[in-house]
């Protein structure tokens, strides 16, 4: 299944009874996208829909390590994400677990593979979660439109970071 709304260069595939695949190329090298969506100062300037903000960004980037992000939006919501590294291997794969704090099911494998060719970076972002509902739950929800937002700002920082 491929969804409709391939707009802010991200698509979003179906993958299997309860996967999804997120694609996008930023105009950037490998490393430089590998920090942004690794390094709090990093992350704090792109991660999230428009209208939103992290307003909490723990990483500890080893294999074994955890992270948490909150995240506050429009009228105070709060949005909260957490997991544990699985692999980290810069520039160009990171597989971790993420739980949302609302989620009462398991938990997603995610994994992050980057590819570089001609200064140009391909992001891949495989989500296996624990269950076809879940996932379908997933898809119902503004994620793509939310995560197509974050990766536009993203791909505006990383211009801007190209440049200077």
């Amino acid at each position: 299944m491929t969804s409709p709304h391939t707009g802010h260069g991200l698509r979003v595939v179906a993958s299997g009874s309860a996967g999804l695949v997120l694609t996008r190329t930023f105009a950037a090298p490998a490393p430089l996208v590998f920090a942004a969506l690794t390094e709090p100062d990093l992350l704090r300037r792109w991660h999230g829909a428009r209208g939103w903000r992290l307003t909490a960004c723990e990483v500890d980037l080893r294999p074994g390590g955890a992270w948490r992000f909150v995240s506050t939006g429009p009228a105070g919501a709060e949005m909260e994400l957490h997991g544990h590294f699985h692999e980290v291997d810069p520039p160009a794969r990171l597989v971790q677990t993420e739980i949302h704090r609302d989620w009462a099911d398991g938990e997603a494998l995610v994994t992050t593979e980057l590819s570089e060719v001609d200064g140009h970076t391909d992001m891949t972002v495989t989500a296996r979660y624990s269950t076809p509902e879940i996932r379908d739950a997933v898809l119902r929800s503004p994620m793509e439109r939310g995560a197509g937002e974050g990766y536009d700002r993203l791909a505006a920082l990383l211009d801007e970071r190209r440049q200077s």
